[in-house]
């Protein structure tokens, strides 16, 4: 297929080891990274561009191609302050989503949240919410939101509550509400390739936590 895709959010949980199987499949000619600071890798399929998110300028030239994948995120306490966590979490993804649309890149797909509801009282949830209805309504053929429960994995800045919750969240979803079981990060990557470059159906996709397992089995 020779696909080009694009990732934003490259460097975390679930972004690294998107990169790792995007770099892995014979379907995918070129990966253009744009991130704060460099991943690490060195692969002749992947390009990776050093921006300013807040400067669209220094990002849009180089976005093209077939698919936009969306894993960028943060924490309250890492950004500092709710409007500095919304800048990260909705701003910016939602800005490279429109950019993406608008030149025609025809799929789209966000990692959102267990919960992501825009009339929630909850400020995370809401926030996660309000930015899955508005790249629903951008111009994609395919708009793939896929909303995992607590993820697992390896992080390079240790999240002690997220862990705590992990380990609570094994124990309670063992027999009752399997549907909000930790997930992890490479589960979530593989159901981001599986619903973008082996799509089964297109339009707008939401899979809940259990549904990103089911996608994540997928045969190609």
């Amino acid at each position: 297929m020779d696909k080009t895709v694009n990732v934003i959010g490259a460097t975390g949980l679930v972004g690294k080891e998107l990169i790792r199987f995007l770099l892995d499949d014979p379907n995918v000619k070129k990966i253009r990274v744009f991130a704060r600071r460099f991943t690490g890798l060195k692969n002749q399929k992947l390009e990776e561009y050093i921006v300013n998110f807040n400067e669209p300028e220094t990002w849009e030239p180089y976005l093209t191609g077939d698919v936009l994948y969306s894993a960028l995120g943060t924490t309250l306490k890492q950004a500092g302050s709710k409007k500095a966590q919304c800048r990260v979490d909705y701003t910016y993804q939602y800005q490279f989503a429109k950019a993406a649309s608008g030149i025609g890149i025809p799929t789209y797909v966000l990692v959102s949240s267990a919960g992501a509801n825009a009339k929630s009282a909850i400020f995370y949830l809401r926030m996660k919410g309000e930015l899955d209805e508005a790249v629903q309504k951008l111009p994609f053929s395919t708009c793939v939101i896929l909303r995992p429960s607590i993820l697992s994995g390896d992080r390079e800045k240790k999240r002690i509550a997220e862990e705590m919750g992990n380990k609570i969240m094994k124990s309670v979803t063992r027999y009752i509400f399997r549907k909000y079981r930790p997930i992890e990060g490479k589960i979530v990557a593989r159901a981001m390739i599986n619903s973008s470059l082996y799509p089964k159906k297109t339009g707008v996709i939401i899979a809940e936590p259990d549904e990103i397992f089911v996608l994540a089995q997928q045969e190609k």
